[in-house]
């Protein structure tokens, strides 16, 4: 659990300053009785099921790096790089591609056509710079390969025991490759990615459009379903959606900001909480909540 010294603090203290109790002793994981106060969680994938999120913030910063040095030389300005601590979390992490590459864009000063989703890699459009990102990221995945973090599977196979429906709800449009690869689709009731999301027209994060879109998936209200986020935006959405509970995992460090914008609770990595501890927040915010 990240705390302002950075040393591991109780899931209660993160949450106090939310009305939530201090206190997360109760039944064990192992005991497998005892109430559930939600019917369903709705995961992240990039940062939170997979390591890919590091994939990620790799190819946004090798393709816009090289934009704006190119950039930077037309324009006979000094060419200054795209940061992983700041632009990627600030302006892409979490958000639909385009999105993101229009976001950093703007805050640079520069403006580019939109362009088409079919734009060639690479062509100066916000279209074509976000599918030379894709060939970069898929390049990365296939040398590199991908990783789980332990801890989400651990935690998803026993909310599945206890019946808990699982859905998977990511801006990406690779999340087929990635479940694929590391082995994970059964997990997952539902998935609503990238594909998803423009077939149907939803809103990318913040909006809650593609955790509401999962929660009706699996038949599910939000006020009954929980988020679980590692990005700005997507606390943000789970915020929005008025969803049972948001839990956000700040592996990046940013675990004041994933609070201040919507998070009921925070950990550094789910092993730092537990299925009863999480349930017992649900109830507590439900009750306070009224």
């Amino acid at each position: 659990m990240e705390s302002a010294n950075d040393n591991p603090a109780s899931i209660d203290n993160v949450c106090a300053g939310r009305g939530l109790s201090q206190g997360n002793r109760g039944f064990s994981r192992k005991d497998g009785t005892g109430r559930l106060y939600f019917k369903a969680a709705i995961f992240d994938m990039d940062g939170v099921v997979t390591n890919t999120a590091a994939v990620h913030s790799a190819a946004w910063k090798e393709m816009f790096d090289a934009y704006l040095r190119s950039w930077a030389a037309i324009q006979g300005k000094p060419f200054a790089e795209f940061t992983l601590d700041g632009d990627y979390l600030a302006y892409v992490d979490g958000r639909p591609r385009y999105n993101g590459v229009e976001r950093f864009l703007k805050s640079r000063g520069i403006e580019l056509p939109r362009g088409n989703p079919d734009d060639p890699p690479g062509i100066e459009t916000v279209c074509g710079l976000g599918n030379r990102k894709n060939v970069i990221f898929k390049q990365i995945l296939e040398r590199d390969g991908v990783r789980t973090f332990e801890s989400t599977v651990l935690l998803m196979r026993e909310m599945i025991q206890r019946g808990i429906k699982i859905g998977l709800a990511t801006s990406s449009f690779n999340s087929g490759v990635v479940l694929g690869k590391t082995g994970t689709t059964e997990l997952f009731e539902t998935v609503v990615d990238g594909v998803v999301s423009a077939k149907r027209g939803l809103k990318g994060k913040p909006e809650p459009d593609i955790f509401s879109a999962t929660a009706g998936n699996l038949g599910v209200p939000n006020a009954e379903a929980i988020v679980i986020e590692d990005a700005i935006s997507g606390v943000q959405a789970g915020a929005k959606g008025g969803f049972a509970l948001v839990v956000g995992i700040a592996r990046e460090g940013d675990g004041h900001e994933l609070r201040r914008n919507g998070a009921d609770v925070v950990v550094r990595d789910l092993s730092e909480t537990s299925l009863e501890a999480i349930n017992r927040l649900v109830q507590e915010k439900r009750a306070a909540v009224g």
